[in-house]
């Protein structure tokens, strides 16, 4: 399984308008080789380049159920339109935020997981209830990761 972005590469700068002070829309992503077996998608884009400015990873979203069949999630994608269910941030939205680093150029980590199974997991979930709920399900899991300076 691979994910990429027409929007950057793999370890390059993502454009400012994917900030959270800017647009803040998500960069386009492309989901390539999901197993035959797969039932439905999470994705995940956190910056670990936060725990010493806030003290943990910093979550900017937090998707499941996207069904696994997607192949591209646009950009400023609005997943339950698609089936899609989306957790709280670290902003405390629902939904997408992007990119703000406090101090330096930070890493951003988009990951994609295929899952043999659809998560009971309600809207505004965080992170850690999706990685528990998702434990002994993934198929594949890809990633990108990207840069972004304040």
């Amino acid at each position: 399984m691979r994910l990429t972005s027409d929007a950057f590469d793999d370890g390059d700068p993502i454009p400012e308008q994917y900030g959270y002070r800017a647009a803040n829309v998500n960069p386009p992503l492309d989901i390539h080789d999901v197993p035959d077996e797969a039932e439905t998608l999470a994705l995940v884009v956190d910056d670990p380049d936060a725990v010493e400015p806030a003290g943990k990873v910093w979550d900017h979203w937090v998707v499941w159920n996207l069904p696994a069949a997607t192949t591209s999630i646009p950009a400023d994608f609005d997943p339950p339109s698609a089936g899609g269910v989306e957790g709280r941030n670290d902003y405390g939205e629902v939904g997408y935020g992007g990119p703000n680093p406090p101090d330096r150029e930070h890493t951003y980590r988009f990951v994609a997981r295929a899952l043999d199974t659809t998560l009971a997991l309600d809207s505004g979930e965080t992170k850690a209830a999706l990685e528990a709920a998702v434990e002994g399900h993934v198929l594949a899991e890809a990633r990108l990761t990207g840069t972004y300076a304040p």
